[in-house]
């Protein structure tokens, strides 16, 4: 496989009007990669993407996908596939014209059917978009974006609105499409689903770049927690700690298996009841709070 990055991102900025969208962000992704763009609300993800996808053009920066300017639309377009928030797919196609509409808009080719049973649409393939729920439009918009077996989809928030099931058959789908070699970059508020299938994360705030790195490089830059309630005060705990007024104390370490093993032993030495135990690692919804500190 290809090393050369799919998306080159350097020092995008974008404005509109006199408000900074996104400042000097860089980052890129890897042939085969599942990267995930994640921020809060309004930290400029989505106008970030917008720019990838050739939707909007950049105040100042440079963007390449595939080595070529996104919009240089005639080469990129039908190497990539998109799943926006909201595709606004007339209400008076039905299911299958729509799939069908997008696979020419694109200039990609593939079976109709196929793809439709791929995302679990088939029994609503002659339905009117107006006619389907919530979830099943999320569904025909992933049947879109996955149309043709593009090289590079793009994700945005595609499992809100749906149910387990059919969440279970996204990732499923994804997973097949990676097994085949294609790229995928995810934004999702679902943290669950970046710390479990990206290889690596970018952690966007105000419209910059704070962290990136895989799930492990991230959680390992803040400590993990020990918290537990004394029954009664004690004179000394065994590691340095802080004690609430209501008796709960919260420990902070990085080295989490020591530290807690060495705790459990001083409590079992010295009679004292570890009431409301509670330990881990640290989680990237952790990281993610820490940001927007």
């Amino acid at each position: 496989m290809s090393t050369t990055p799919v998306i080159e991102v350097d020092r995008l900025k974008l404005t509109y009007g006199d408000f900074p969208a996104v400042r000097d962000l860089s980052f890129e992704v890897r042939p085969g990669e599942l990267y995930a763009l994640l921020g809060t609300n309004g930290a400029g993800k989505t106008s970030t993407l917008e720019v990838v996808e050739g939707h909007r053009r950049q105040t100042s920066g440079t963007v390449r996908v595939f080595g070529r300017s996104p919009g240089d639309r005639r080469v990129v377009r039908p190497r990539m596939g998109v799943m926006l928030q909201e595709s606004g797919f007339s209400p008076d196609l039905t299911v299958r014209e729509s799939v069908r509409l997008i696979g020419r808009l694109t200039r990609r080719s593939d079976d109709v059917d196929r793809v439709l049973d791929l995302v679990g649409l088939t029994d609503r393939a002659g339905r009117k978009v107006a006619q389907l729920s919530g979830g099943e439009k999320r569904r025909l918009d992933f049947a879109t974006a996955v149309y043709g077996t593009p090289e590079l989809i793009v994700l945005d928030e595609p499992t809100t609105g749906l149910d387990i099931q059919s969440r279970d058959a996204v990732w499923t789908t994804v997973d097949r499409l990676r097994e085949n070699g294609a790229t995928i970059v995810l934004t999702t508020h679902y943290l669950e689903e970046a710390q479990q299938r990206a290889d690596r994360i970018g952690l966007m705030h105000q419209g910059t770049l704070h962290r990136e790195g895989t799930v492990s490089e991230l959680t390992r830059s803040l400590p993990a927690v020990i918290q537990f309630r004394l029954a009664e005060p004690v004179p000394l705990l065994p590691l340095p700690a802080a004690v609430g007024a209501d008796g709960t104390v919260v420990i902070e370490t990085f080295a989490l298996q020591k530290d807690l093993h060495d705790l459990l032993g001083w409590a079992q030495d010295q009679a004292v009841e570890l009431r409301d135990l509670q330990a881990g690692p640290t989680r990237l919804d952790d990281v993610f709070r820490a940001i927007t500190h």
